[in-house]
């Protein structure tokens, strides 16, 4: 018998756990695990893809945390020099990952989640202040704003590339709005425009990176040098991750960077004086070293990711009722996620699952429509687009350590799902 793996579950910012694979050199099988693997039921062999599949089948996961024996040895000589905390490691990885995003400061944190936390609280953004954020995101994207005291308003999304709406935001804009938190879905960058309409009225933006390492804009910026403040979450599932949580702020502006050390270490200056309200809030040295090397891999594994993406808009581009996901003409995605819209998910889903593929619905629940918005003004509101695509994006697996065999199965696994279709 052959043990499944349990994959890590990408649909948030703190989502799964490193999946069992042969190139994740921690996770080799014994003996033990092969003996418990005959004696389990079907059903506890896997979480995401339902029901049972050939043993002979190594199911392909949504994510593989990568890992090597270079990222190993950073790891081991952090933690042998004992300098665990507030060392080299953070400071250089922080630098290296902002020169690579054309931004002047990256601070490594704790998570995505408290980066954009962090980002609000750099722009003074709190009580009174509204920020306008998509509802078809991950719900960290809202409650940082409410987590803050101010408000979210949200927003509609484009009807193909699933970023941030500009008439949508232009219709939502009041005097009390301060920022917008402009998501760079699945890694799609945003609309360009939209630097020029935060420009004139005023108002910062954030860019939630937290799914679009290395992705870049039509303008020849990267994600993260576009925005204010920009913010990425290394979480295993990601493109670029860090052995753990992890998470990054990032500015171009001058005038954030030392504030942005600051806010992550107690709102201390260099004489150990706090001037503003921060916390311990910062990333460790041995994830900070192990975020470095992933991110000398980084171009590679998103060529690999973009060779299967033209793979699959090759292979679905005529599909009925399945729509393959388009790229904003002059950008390069970085396809965190592949995501169908598709007319009927649950069948392709059960067709997916059947052949030993995981899948996942993005975002089946707007953040608006979320309990913890239950008395939003809001929560019943309607966003056309939104509404209309939330249950039907059907991400499949486009990670950059899929075999050539697996992105076969996929593509044979999609189109004959189609094909059955009445």
């Amino acid at each position: 018998f052959t043990r499944l793996p349990t994959p890590p579950d990408p649909s948030s910012r703190e989502e799964g756990r490193p999946a069992p694979s042969s190139l994740d050199t921690m996770a080799g099988p014994n003996l033990l695990g092969v003996l418990k693997s005959a004696m389990v039921s079907p059903s506890e062999t896997h979480t995401q893809g339902g029901g049972h599949v050939r043993r002979t089948m190594e199911r392909i996961p949504m994510a593989r945390p990568s890992w090597d024996d270079e990222m190993r040895r950073a790891a081991m000589e952090t933690l042998d020099s004992l300098h665990w905390v507030k060392g080299p490691q953070g400071k250089a990885f922080g630098q290296e990952f902002a020169s690579y995003c054309h931004a002047v400061q990256g601070t490594p944190c704790q998570s995505g989640s408290v980066a954009l936390w962090g980002a609000l609280r750099l722009l003074d953004i709190g009580p009174g202040d509204e920020v306008l954020v998509p509802s078809l995101t991950y719900i960290a994207t809202a409650t940082c704003v409410s987590l803050v005291g101010a408000h979210p308003v949200f927003v509609d999304v484009e009807p193909d590339h699933w970023c941030v709406d500009l008439a949508s935001l232009e219709a939502a804009r009041t005097p009390r709005t301060k920022a917008v938190i402009a998501v760079h879905l699945f890694g799609q960058m945003c609309d360009d425009r939209l630097v020029e309409w935060c420009n004139e009225h005023g108002i910062a933006y954030i860019e939630d990176a937290a799914q679009a390492h290395g992705a870049v804009a039509a303008s020849g910026t990267p994600a993260g040098g576009v925005g204010d403040v920009a913010c990425f979450s290394f979480f295993p599932s990601k493109n670029l991750a860090v052995g753990g949580e992890g998470g990054m702020m990032m500015t171009r502006r001058e005038n954030l960077a030392a504030r942005m050390d600051a806010l992550v270490n107690h709102g201390r200056d260099a004489r150990l004086e706090s001037h503003e309200l921060g916390s311990n809030l910062r990333m460790s040295e041995v994830t900070a070293a192990i975020g470095r090397v992933q991110l000398k891999r980084l171009d590679g594994w998103l060529a690999r990711r973009r060779t299967i993406a033209q793979r699959y808009d090759a292979a679905f581009s005529h599909l009925a009722g399945i729509r393959p996901p388009a790229t904003r003409p002059g950008t390069q995605h970085a396809w965190h996620q592949y995501c169908l819209l598709v007319d009927e998910p649950d069948r392709l889903r059960a067709a997916l699952d059947e052949a030993g593929i995981d899948s996942r619905v993005y975002y089946a629940t707007p953040c608006h429509r979320q309990q913890v918005y239950a008395h939003h003004p809001q929560h019943t509101a309607t966003l056309s687009v939104t509404d209309g695509i939330a249950k039907r994006l059907v991400a499949i697996p486009v990670h950059h350590q899929m075999t050539d065999e697996e992105v076969d199965r996929v593509v044979a696994a999609v189109t004959q799902a189609s094909d059955a279709q009445p």
